[in-house]
C-alpha cells in the first residue's frame, strides 16, 4: 500500500481516541484532573477513518505533583502537597461506516481501562478523619466513555465534529485519595482539523472542545465548565516512520459549585509539550500503527503538574470494501 494510502487510511499518528475522556487518575475538577484527558489527540486526528472495524490498545502513564502550599479537594478530602501516580491502559473498539452523513465519515467507538491510581499527601482532612503522610493505592476500572464522530475531506484538508461523554461505572469512593472512576457524569463536544500534504509529507492539527460535568452525587460537587486544547505538528520520515511535536492546553472557564464543594471556585488550568513518533505498518494488508509521544507540563494552577507518556497502538480488525483514500481528491 502506498504511504499516502497507509497514513490516511490508518489515521497513522492519531494514538489519542483509545484514551478518549477516559480520565485514568481523574477526580474531575474537584481535583483539578478534568473528565477530559489533555493529550489524547494527536496527528491526523481529523482525518476520517477507513469503514470498518479497528481496535486501539493505549498503555497510558502519569505522574505529578502540587505545591505544598496549595490546597486541593479529592472527593470529600481536602489535601495539601498531593502527589498522584497513574499506569492505566486503555482498550477501545470503534467501528467507522462506509454510509456518509452529509457527506462525511461516521465512526463510533467505546472506550474503557484498567489500572493503578496511586494518590499520595502530606496532609489530608475529612469529615470523618485527619492524616499526616497519607497514601493510598486502588486497582480498578475508569468509567465508561462512548464516542461518535463525522470526519470530511477535502484534498489536503480534514475536518471533524465529535460527542463524548462518561459513565460512571469505574470503582470510585469519595472518602478516597485515589479513584479510577470520576462519580459523576460528564458531556464533552468539539471539533478539530487536520492539514497533510502527502506531497512533502508535512501535518499539522488541532482538537478543541468544551466539557459539561454533571454533579457528583457522593460529593455534591458540580465541576465548572472546562476548555481544551490538543495539537500536534508531524512530518513523515521514509516509509514507514513519522515524527514531529505535540502538545495541550486546558483551561477551567467557571468554578465548581454545590454544598460538597470545600475549596471554593477552584479554576484549574495546565499546558503540556513534548515529541512524538510513530511507525506504519500493515496488518493483513491494512494500515496500522504504534504511536509513542511524552509531555511536560507547565503553567499548572490548582492541580497537579508533572509528564505523561502515551503509547498506542491501532490496528484493523477485519476487512473493508475498498475506498477513496482519504488525502486524495477525486475517485
Amino acid at each position: 500500500m502506498p504511504l499516502k494510502a497507509r497514513i490516511a487510511a490508518g489515521r497513522a499518528i492519531t494514538a489519542g481516541l483509545l484514551a478518549i475522556a477516559s480520565t485514568g487518575i481523574a477526580q474531575a475538577d474537584e481535583g483539578g484532573t478534568p473528565f477530559w484527558q489533555s493529550g489524547q489527540f494527536a496527528s491526523m486526528a481529523a482525518v476520517p477513518d477507513t469503514p470498518g472495524w479497528t481496535l486501539s490498545v493505549n498503555p497510558y502513564y502519569y505522574n505529578g505533583s502540587t505545591d505544598s502550599s496549595k490546597r486541593t479537594q479529592k472527593g470529600s478530602t481536602i489535601t495539601t502537597g498531593t502527589k498522584s501516580f497513574s499506569p492505566i491502559v486503555y482498550v477501545q473498539p470503534g467501528y467507522a461506516f462506509e454510509t456518509t452523513i452529509l457527506g462525511g465519515t461516521p465512526f463510533l467507538a467505546v472506550s474503557w481501562g484498567s489500572g493503578q491510581a496511586r494518590t499520595t499527601t502530606e496532609t489530608s482532612t475529612s469529615a470523618t478523619r485527619s492524616d499526616t503522610g497519607r497514601g493510598e493505592s486502588v486497582w480498578g476500572g475508569t468509567d465508561l466513555s462512548p464516542f461518535a464522530s463525522i470526519a470530511w475531506n477535502s484534498g489536503n484538508h480534514n475536518w471533524m465534529t465529535y460527542l463524548t461523554g462518561n459513565i460512571p461505572t469505574g470503582r470510585y469512593n469519595s472518602e478516597s485519595l485515589a479513584n479510577p472512576g470520576i462519580g459523576h457524569g460528564a458531556l464533552d463536544w468539539g471539533g478539530g482539523y487536520t492539514y497533510y500534504n502527502a506531497s512533502t509529507g508535512l501535518e499539522f492539527s488541532a482538537v478543541a472542545g468544551l466539557t459539561y460535568n454533571f454533579l457528583n452525587p457522593a460529593t455534591n460537587v458540580k465541576s465548572g465548565v472546562d476548555s481544551h486544547l490538543d495539537w500536534s505538528a508531524s512530518k513523515v520520515i521514509g516509509e514507514h516512520w513519522a515524527a514531529g511535536v505535540a502538545g495541550y492546553v486546558y483551561y477551567q472557564l467557571t468554578g465548581d459549585t454545590g454544598s460538597g464543594n470545600l475549596v471554593g471556585p477552584y479554576l484549574s488550568q495546565v499546558g503540556g509539550f513534548g515529541p512524538q513518533v510513530s511507525y506504519l505498518f500493515d496488518v493483513n494488508g491494512q494500515s496500522a500503527s504504534l504511536n509513542l509521544r511524552a509531555y511536560k507540563e507547565l503553567w499548572a494552577d490548582n492541580r497537579t503538574q508533572g509528564y505523561a507518556i502515551f503509547l498506542a497502538l491501532t490496528v484493523p480488525l477485519g476487512t473493508t470494501t475498498p475506498q477513496r483514500k482519504q488525502g486524495q481528491s477525486g475517485p
